[in-house]
């Protein structure tokens, strides 16, 4: 039997739609009233598919369920990739009726939702996201898109879901490695907006590292409440909810150097905000003591503290270049004017910027 523990709403208008959170929610969760036609596509990985694809099938009582199964990793968030949904929806002869559901982590819910925005002009879809970092940020807010190869996330739509069912029991398969990934989304929305769930962090961030499952539920909750609220506020990032990408302008640009998949984007993005918050310090924003309050907290959570090795000031700048919030070539990036306040600024000093990337190349 399954236990709903929190519900809450991405408020949106017509297009609103809700989070729910729960146990044992896959294999019993009734997900039809948001199935509008016949037809359901579970896009799915190699991974996920042995252990839970059955499980999201019985969310579908009544429909004609196919699926896709893509291969596993950030390297295959490509064109060619995407394509294998196409090829699925069409020659199961999908129709504008379908609905995709996205079975998987952040890639999988990614790439099934930008196929889902262009699948005959777009299609309702459907996030069932299995790891901690999907379930706290990618799965709700209908950011969708691949990477190319000179930038990460840089091809893409906006196209919000159905609903987002998040059953905190896919978490028990996790790696150590991937909820210390899902761990970095949780702790940017402290940083950047609610400095009380910072200090519930402090508190409970050995205990979600152990998986606790009241601890999850609780982090799982805030997060999706914080990112809710920002993207009722601004949905396609005109202002406010550029806020989100605290730490990703440098992670991004270490994700992309490492190549897509040897850095998990949660790794690149714990690594991205400890820069931000050294520049931000650098800048005269935030004391030395919020610099390292964020610092143990980050490494806390079991994330890399250096970029990768090789890694120039040369790198981080052309890379950083290819940013989606860079406006009329200048570099815009989200930095910290206190714990729990977040601001894009395009005027960070170019010496304390360089200072910052010299602090953290190996």
């Amino acid at each position: 039997m399954y236990k709903v523990l929190k519900e809450l709403k991405v408020d949106l208008g017509e297009r609103s739609y809700p989070i729910i959170i729960g146990q044992g929610l896959l294999g019993s969760f009734d997900l039809t009233p948001w199935v509008s036609g016949s037809q359901v596509m579970i896009v799915t990985n190699e991974t996920v598919a042995p252990i839970y694809l059955e499980k999201a099938r019985a969310c579908f009582p009544g429909k004609v369920v196919d699926v896709v199964t893509l291969p596993d990793g950030e390297q295959y968030k490509n064109w060619q990739t995407l394509n294998l949904i196409f090829d699925g929806l069409l020659e199961n002869r999908h129709t504008r009726q379908t609905t995709i559901a996205a079975l998987g982590g952040g890639v999988v819910g990614d790439m099934a939702g930008f196929a889902a925005a262009c699948y005959q002009r777009g299609v309702p879809f459907i996030q069932l996201p299995t790891t901690l970092l999907s379930q706290v940020d990618s799965s709700v807010g209908g950011k969708t898109g691949i990477n190319h190869p000179l930038g990460k996330n840089m091809v893409g739509a906006f196209h919000q879901p159905q609903a987002v069912l998040i059953d905190t029991d896919t978490l028990s398969t996790l790696p150590a490695r991937e909820v210390s990934a899902g761990l970095a989304e949780v702790i940017k929305y402290g940083l950047i907006r609610d400095e009380s769930f910072l200090d519930w962090l402090e508190q409970h961030i050995d205990a979600l590292r152990d998986l606790d499952a009241a601890a999850l539920g609780e982090a799982i909750y805030r997060s999706c409440l914080c990112k809710a609220e920002v993207v009722s506020l601004d949905e396609k990032e005109g202002g406010l909810r550029a806020i989100l990408n605290l730490g990703h302008t440098f992670g991004h640009a270490i994700e992309t150097y490492a190549g897509y998949g040897n850095w998990l984007h949660g790794e690149a993005v714990g690594t991205g905000m400890m820069m931000a918050a050294d520049l931000s310090f650098r800048e005269g924003a935030i004391s030395q003591a919020d610099k390292d309050r964020a610092d143990r907290l980050i490494q806390r959570g079991g994330l890399p503290e250096r970029a990768p090795e090789g890694m120039t000031e040369a790198d981080f700048m052309n890379l950083m270049a290819v940013d989606k919030k860079n406006v009329d070539g200048r570099l815009r990036l989200v930095l910290l004017r206190a714990l729990g306040d977040a601001w894009v600024t395009a005027g960070a000093r170019p010496d304390n910027l360089r200072a910052t990337l010299t602090a953290f190349i190996r």
